[in-house]
């Protein structure tokens, strides 16, 4: 059944709350796991749609997971697991469904991947990661809405994707770890979360130089290890904070986040006014009644991220002037525009470009959530909008946001969930 979230504006924001784990590191770590024979020990897990569903189509593929909720840990073992087809009803809901390729051909030598689902906020072809693996020496087809790769063991070979992509990168990664030979990937992404994915199998015993870097070189070995790993925290569920803090609280302490992972973001909003101290892995934000706009424009990493646009589009909302927001990323970004309309907003569209024209009041409403980014920002403006703001389609947010609702109320907000 459906649910929705209702929203009554106004509340203060004060407290703590504890930053969960990187829903995009979690998933290539859990689809890396079949790398190894015997499987992988996750810490930091979070408890979100997205991970249950890898976990479900790992279970597919003959993977035992037992993943203990409680203290956000998978035991993986990966001994009984064989290439077979995931169902598409369980590969339609998640894009990440994509990672199972480069493990599957790495160890066995054939992968059967559905083309994977996700959030409607653009094309996002996977012709780079295919054309990568055929470089490898995969052959590639299609059948019955299958893709499928086949071949003997993969030869290291030079990889130049020809704009930044990650799961791309992460996909040729954890193929090449078991080539034969040196794979060289120009052009990689620099991502915290590739960057995870390296530092775990450097761990399992993959032999990985250039992390962090955009040209990644992989010696491949013949066999990883069982490793016990801790995801990093979420960056885009830290950003998504600080901006609720700005827009609603008075203080609020963010605790468990990686600040380093967010440098731009937080120039971006340090550049608008907000309050921000940052102590260990805690960041202190002071909430704000007079902000000011700021133009920015989205960028892969260490640029402003996309995954942080809509959520920046409301802090802006809130500023006194007008801001452009650019989104460089995916065309089909701007779908909380419309619902942020519906909330009063002064947003104008010119292509790829976001004119907001910030600082009125927004009035409570009815609003749909379109895509996982989306959805957080329309709760946000319903922290702060005058009167009821009800969030219809919140499934999209539970893909990536651990209990949500529950971390806001904690610090003070109104929000409960109903169905619908």
């Amino acid at each position: 059944m459906l649910e929705r979230f209702l929203i009554q504006g106004g509340n203060r924001l004060n407290g703590r709350v504890k930053i969960s784990g990187a829903k995009n590191a979690a998933l290539p770590l859990l689809a890396s796991s079949i790398l190894s024979e015997n499987g992988l020990f996750l810490r930091n897990v979070p408890d979100v749609a997205d991970i249950r569903t890898m976990l479900k189509a790992l279970e597919l593929l003959g993977v035992r997971c037992f993943f203990d909720k409680e203290n956000h840990t998978v035991d993986i073992d990966s001994t009984g697991a064989k290439p077979r087809k995931v169902p598409y009803d369980i590969i339609r809901k998640m894009r990440a469904s994509v990672l199972l390729m480069g493990p599957l051909l790495a160890r066995f030598n054939r992968a059967y991947v559905y083309t994977p689902g996700g959030c409607a906020i653009g094309a996002r072809p996977i012709d780079m990661h295919i054309d990568s693996f055929k470089k490898l020496g995969a052959r590639y087809s299609v059948k019955e809405g299958y893709s499928v790769l086949k071949g003997q063991r993969l030869k290291g070979t030079l990889i130049h994707f020809d704009r930044k992509t990650v799961t791309g990168t992460e996909n040729v990664v954890m193929a090449s770890v078991l080539a034969d030979g040196e794979t060289v990937i120009k052009n990689a992404a620099t991502e915290p979360e590739v960057q995870d994915l390296c530092n775990c199998l450097k761990k399992m015993g993959a032999e990985i130089e250039g992390i962090g870097t955009d040209t990644i070189r992989i010696r491949g070995v013949t066999t990883l290890e069982k490793v016990e790993y801790s995801v990093i925290p979420d960056r885009i569920e830290t950003g998504t904070f600080v901006v609720a803090a700005l827009v609603s609280g008075e203080k609020v302490l963010i605790e468990g986040a990686i600040s380093e992972h967010l440098d731009f973001f937080l120039s971006k909003v340090v550049e608008a006014g907000g309050k921000i101290e940052v102590k260990r892995n805690t960041i202190v934000v002071q909430g704000q009644d007079k902000l000011l706009p700021v133009n920015i424009e989205t960028a892969p990493y260490p640029g402003f991220p996309t995954d942080l646009q809509a959520q920046f589009m409301v802090l802006m909302l809130k500023a006194k002037g007008t801001s452009y927001i650019k989104e460089n990323i995916f065309e089909n970004r701007f779908q909380h525009v419309q619902e942020l309309k519906r909330l009063g907003a002064d947003i104008k569209l010119e292509g790829n470009m976001a004119i907001v024209n910030g600082g009125n009041m927004l009035s409570g409403a009815d609003v749909m959530a379109t895509d996982l980014r989306a959805s957080a920002s329309l709760v946000l403006a319903g922290l702060f909008a005058k009167g009821e703001t009800r969030v219809h389609r919140i499934y999209h947010l539970d893909r990536g946001y651990e209990r949500f609702e529950e971390k806001l109320r904690n610090l003070g907000a109104f929000i409960v969930r109903e169905k619908e």
